[in-house]
């Protein structure tokens, strides 16, 4: 089973802990995106987001 890993924000630089191992835990699985809203932030980032940060980018997706 895989161990929880601290990671730092890609966008924000806050530190954060992911739940990999646990995914149903981790902050990411309370943030429901749409395939465009993911598309939208998999164009920008290319690993974990923090919950605030997931939340805004969730935000800023629709008003392009």
């Amino acid at each position: 089973m895989c161990e929880h890993e601290t990671k730092s924000c890609p966008r924000c630089g806050s530190l954060f802990e992911c739940k990999v191992g646990s995914i149903l835990l981790c902050h990411c699985a309370d943030v429901q995106l749409n395939e465009t809203e993911r598309q939208f932030i998999s164009s920008q980032y290319q690993d974990c987001l923090c919950h605030e940060c997931l939340l805004q980018m969730k935000e800023e997706s629709s008003r392009q």
